[in-house]
């Protein structure tokens, strides 16, 4: 009788799997074609901007897939994540747009407008490394991900998972929405951080920076696709998903479960930050709002419309969730809340694997299909030494 350890420390160290598959570089190239080339082409500054604005929550779906999707670890505060990152990138920003000659009429110059509003008269010690755009850059992942390494350190440690997890993320992020707001002399308040206008010296409002900007979005997109293809396909891959499945397993073959959890947990974070340093130089703010309950429970249904076992899907999926909420609130601005609803109610009903599961399920088989009845029939094998024409024996 076989030793479902050994079986499973077997499975860990054989890996024959390339890569990428060939339908997979295809979908690559497919979804590297549209957002770099055909939504460029088809689409006026305004729309391409809000589309770019839509490609930095696909960091945060990424994330999931690697995070609820590959770990099963599922995160209803990644929206602080989001926050943490887009708030470090604003922070710069606003520090540059605060010199003193362009906050001279304030009663204290050279610190941000809402300090000077709520009587503070120096600028905090926390806001002081954002003066430099080096150090803003590290700190945009190193802030994030040390705060969801000390997050999944103190959970995963003492072996907290599944809906008690989900449920302390959710209240992180409401404290977190709270602090941020109370403390509007540091923070910006329920405003958040507005007026930014510089990156080192280059305008961010004109419609050329934002269209640089979408390429920069995009192109720092494909590679999060392809970092977290890596880690897929590789052996710490393969670990990830024999922890979703069977915990107990791994942990008798000698793995640390917690170690493996924290590291997802907190390269779904890095994911997530970036997307929101790419959020605040696409859109010009950074408030509370995206930090919350709500917009963290709306990154975890781009995961699961698009499917959250598929990288590509998460990205198509938050394209999808985000195209369909813009055309019901301009369409029916008292109805799209609902509409949102029954669209990701449909697809978990009817689709539970998202928009990858109808891919996988419906539409490739019958490619597959289609494509063996078009080829050509393999010509029939004559035996050596049977002259042509003559019968077989």
């Amino acid at each position: 009788m076989t030793n479902p350890v050994q079986t499973l420390s077997k499975s860990l160290t054989v890996n024959d799997n390339p890569f990428m598959k060939p339908v997979e570089w295809l979908s690559l190239l497919l979804l590297a074609g549209v957002i770099l080339v055909v939504l460029p082409l088809a689409l006026d500054a305004f729309r391409l901007n809000l589309v770019g604005k839509y490609l930095t929550y696909a960091f945060v779906a990424l994330g999931l897939v690697i995070c609820w999707g590959y770990a099963g670890i599922l995160s209803l505060g990644q929206g602080v994540f989001f926050g943490l990152g887009g708030y470090c990138m604003a922070m710069y920003l606003k520090l540059e747009a605060s010199s003193v000659e362009n906050t001279k009429i304030q009663s204290t110059p050279g610190i941000p407008d809402f300090m000077d509003w709520n009587q503070i008269t120096a600028l905090p010690w926390f806001w002081t490394p954002f003066k430099s755009l080096p150090l803003t850059l590290l700190l945009v992942i190193a802030v994030p991900v040390a705060f969801a390494f000390i997050i999944s350190v103190a959970m995963f440690k003492r072996r907290v998972g599944g809906t008690y997890f989900a449920i302390i993320t959710q209240a992180i992020a409401a404290i977190l929405t709270i602090l941020i707001v109370g403390q509007q002399g540091f923070t910006g308040g329920i405003n958040g951080i507005t007026d930014l206008r510089t990156l080192n010296g280059w305008d961010i409002r004109t419609d050329h920076a934002k269209f640089i900007l979408y390429f920069v979005n995009g192109g720092l997109l494909i590679g999060c696709i392809l970092l977290a293809q890596y880690v897929k396909k590789s052996k710490l891959g393969r670990i990830l998903v024999a922890m979703r499945d069977k915990e107990d397993r791994v942990r008798f073959s000698g793995y640390s479960v917690a170690g493996f959890k924290v590291f997802a947990f907190c390269l779904a974070a890095a994911f997530a930050a970036i997307g929101g340093a790419m959020f605040t130089l696409q859109v010009g703010f950074m408030s509370p709002s995206f930090v919350g309950i709500v917009p963290s429970i709306e990154m975890v249904i781009y995961a699961a419309v698009g499917g959250r076992l598929s990288l590509f899907g998460a990205v198509w999926g938050t394209l999808l969730v985000n195209f369909a909420k813009t055309s019901f609130s301009e369409s029916f601005p008292d109805l799209w809340l609902f509409g949102l609803g029954a669209l990701f109610i449909a697809v978990v009903l009817a689709f539970p694997n998202g928009l990858a599961g109808i891919w996988r399920e419906h539409i490739e088989p019958r490619l597959t299909r289609r494509a063996k009845s078009l080829r050509p029939p393999e010509p029939i094998a004559v035996p050596r030494g049977v002259p042509h024409g003559a019968p077989a024996e």
